[in-house]
C-alpha cells in the first residue's frame, strides 16, 4: 500500500486549508470526515477579515458560497445604553462577511478537490496506528490510509487526538455558544452587524449577523464556568430577545425559522498539545479561537495552513511538529495572551464604556477600532512591533 503524504481527519475549514496548501505544492493528501457535505455546523457564521484574507490566498471564489453576505456597517452597545457605529472601509474590498456554514465548508471542501485533495466525506474515523515511517488511519468504508503525517482538524473533541491519548480530562472549552436563525428581520438588523454587551452575559454579548433578505444569525456567548448549561442558555434566550432593544432591532415581524442550537468553543492554544507523533492539530483540535471573542475561523484556516507548510518544509516528522509549533507560537501565542487579558476588561461595565467612548472619538478611531475588532490588525499588534508594515492601517481588503 503507498504512503501519501499527509492525511486529513476533518473536512472544515482547518482540514481543508492544510489539504489545499498541501495538494498546490504537489503533495499527496486524502481528506476524510463523517458528514457527507454539504452539512450544517453550528456557528455564527461571521467571517473576520483576517479570516477573508486567507480564504483569499487559498482560492475561494466568493460566488461558490451562495449566501454570502458583505456587511459594511458594525453596531457595538454596551450595558450603559452607550452605541457605536462602526463603519468599515468602503470600496477597498471586503472587511465582514456573514456565510452560512452550510455554504462555505461545502465551497471549500469543492476548492480542496479542485486543488487536487482527494476527499473522502460520508467516512468517520476510526483507529490510528503510529509506526515508525507512517501514520495509518482507519476510516468506515475505507481501506487504510497510511501517510507521513496525520493533521487532527476534526473540532473541539477530536476522535483522533483521543485515539492518540492526547485529549485533557474534563475539558469542556472557554465559551459556550447559542443560536438561532431568523426571518423577516426588518428592523436595522436586516442590514447591520450588531453586538450587544448585556449585563447578564458579561463578559459575553449577543449578536446579530445580517444574512440579507431578512434573514439574520441570532445567538450570545458566555464565557464558561463550572455551572455553565446548555439549558440555562436555553431558558436565557427568550428574555434576552425580549430585551427592548434588541426586539426592535430584529423587528416586529422576525420569526425563528429553525430550532436553537448550542456548541462550546475552545480557546486555549497557548496550553493545548499541538502535536504528537506524526500528527498535529489545528483548529478547534488545537483549541485556537479567539479568547475574546469565540471566533474561530480565522485561527482554523491559519492554523491549517500552517500545518500544510511544516509538512512542506520537511520530511522529518519531528522537525515537522517543531516547525509547526514554532509558527503557531510565532503568529498567535501573543494574540492569545492579550486576548485572555481583554476578556477580562469586557466583564467591566465601565472598562467597556470607556472602549467605545475612545472607538468613538473620530472617524479615524471608528473605522480603525472596526479593523482591529475583526482581525484585520493582530489582537497584539501594539505589542509586537515585528509585525508592523508600512502603510497597515490603510491596506485594502480582501477580493479587492
Amino acid at each position: 500500500m503507498s504512503i501519501v503524504d499527509a492525511v486529513v481527519v476533518g473536512a472544515g475549514p482547518a482540514g481543508c486549508a492544510s489539504a489545499i496548501t498541501l495538494a498546490r505544492s504537489g503533495r499527496s493528501v486524502v481528506v476524510i470526515d463523517k458528514a457527507t457535505f454539504p452539512r450544517d455546523k453550528f456557528c455564527g457564521d461571521g467571517l473576520t477579515t483576517g479570516a477573508l484574507r486567507h480564504l483569499e490566498a487559498l482560492g475561494l471564489d466568493p460566488l461558490a458560497v451562495a449566501s454570502w453576505h458583505r456587511v459594511d456597517d458594525i453596531v457595538v452597545r454596551v450595558p450603559s445604553g452607550r452605541e457605536v457605529e462602526l463603519p468599515l472601509p468602503r470600496r477597498q474590498g471586503q472587511f465582514a462577511v456573514i456565510a452560512r456554514r452550510f455554504d462555505l465548508d461545502n465551497a471549500l471542501v469543492q476548492r480542496a478537490r479542485a486543488a487536487g485533495a482527494t476527499v473522502h466525506d460520508g467516512h468517520g474515523f476510526r483507529t490510528v496506528n503510529v509506526h515508525a515511517d507512517h501514520v495509518e488511519v482507519v476510516a468506515d468504508g475505507l481501506e487504510p490510509v497510511r501517510a507521513r503525517i496525520a493533521i487532527g482538524a476534526d473540532g473541539m473533541w477530536s476522535p483522533l487526538r483521543k485515539a492518540l491519548g492526547a485529549t485533557p480530562e474534563h475539558y469542556l472549552g472557554e465559551w459556550h455558544a447559542f443560536r438561532q436563525y431568523f426571518t423577516n428581520v426588518t428592523g436595522r438588523a436586516a442590514d447591520k452587524m450588531i453586538v450587544w454587551f448585556e449585563p447578564a452575559v458579561l463578559p459575553g454579548y449577543v449578536w446579530s449577523f445580517p444574512l440579507g433578505d431578512g434573514r439574520a444569525n441570532v445567538g450570545y456567548g458566555i464565557a464558561r464556568t463550572t455551572g455553565t448549561r446548555t439549558g440555562m442558555m436555553k431558558a436565557q434566550w427568550p428574555a434576552l430577545l425580549a430585551t427592548p432593544h434588541i426586539a426592535a432591532a430584529l423587528g416586529e415581524h422576525a420569526t425563528a425559522e429553525s430550532p436553537h442550537r448550542a456548541w462550546p468553543i475552545p480557546a486555549r492554544i497557548d496550553k493545548m498539545a499541538l502535536s504528537a507523533p506524526r500528527t498535529l492539530f489545528a483548529g478547534d483540535a488545537a483549541a485556537a479561537s479567539d479568547l475574546m471573542t469565540g471566533e474561530g475561523i480565522a485561527q482554523a484556516l491559519l492554523t491549517g495552513m500552517l500545518a500544510g507548510r511544516a509538512i512542506i518544509e520537511s520530511s522529518n516528522p519531528d522537525t515537522v511538529r517543531r516547525h509547526y509549533e514554532q509558527s503557531v507560537k510565532h503568529e498567535l501565542f501573543a494574540d492569545h495572551r492579550m486576548s485572555v487579558f481583554l476578556q477580562s476588561a469586557l466583564s467591566r461595565p465601565r472598562a467597556l464604556d470607556a472602549a467605545v467612548r475612545l472607538a468613538d472619538l473620530s472617524d479615524w478611531t471608528r473605522r480603525n477600532f472596526a479593523r482591529w475588532l475583526f482581525e484585520d490588525y493582530p489582537r497584539a499588534i501594539l505589542l509586537t512591533p515585528r509585525r508592523w508594515r508600512r502603510h497597515m492601517f490603510g491596506a485594502a481588503g480582501a477580493f479587492s
